[in-house]
């Protein structure tokens, strides 16, 4: 196996890991409920401005579920074509643009919104990306 699709692997591996443990985070635990009990009972009370069939609260689930989704679709998407198909991922320019164009995105994301883990793992989502990138 060439290093280069291994880099890109290892790069669609953390992604798999940080999606899954968010995934994990959002439906077992309270690692992403609020600190302050009120708050949490009042987005479970509080309907969206845009609808009334949901909760803020269930709409945060949701939110949160769909994010884990796409990253970990994106990782095995990426995983796959670096593992099993590196003749597709690196004959199109297209795929491998699409691929850091999206990590740099979420590491922008990242950066404003989540906190230092998040943006660790996807510092070196990118870099393990990057340098596979290359070398291909």
């Amino acid at each position: 196996m060439n290093a280069a699709y291994l880099l890109i692997a290892a790069s669609a591996s953390v992604l798999g890991a940080l999606g899954g443990i968010h995934m994990l985070y959002t439906y077992h635990g309270n690692k992403l409920d609020p600190r302050d009990p009120s708050v949490r009972e009042a987005m479970e009370r509080v309907n969206p401005i845009i609808t009334r069939q949901t909760t803020v609260w269930r709409a945060t689930k949701g939110f949160n579920a769909s994010h884990s989704l796409g990253i970990i679709a994106f990782a095995l998407m990426y995983g796959y074509l670096a593992l099993w198909r590196p003749d597709v991922l690196g004959g199109s320019l297209f795929l491998l643009a699409l691929g850091m164009a999206v990590l740099l995105a979420y590491l922008a994301l990242a950066r404003r919104y989540f906190f230092s883990i998040p943006f660790r793992g996807m510092a070196l989502a990118c870099a393990l990306y990057a340098s596979g990138w290359v070398l291909s």
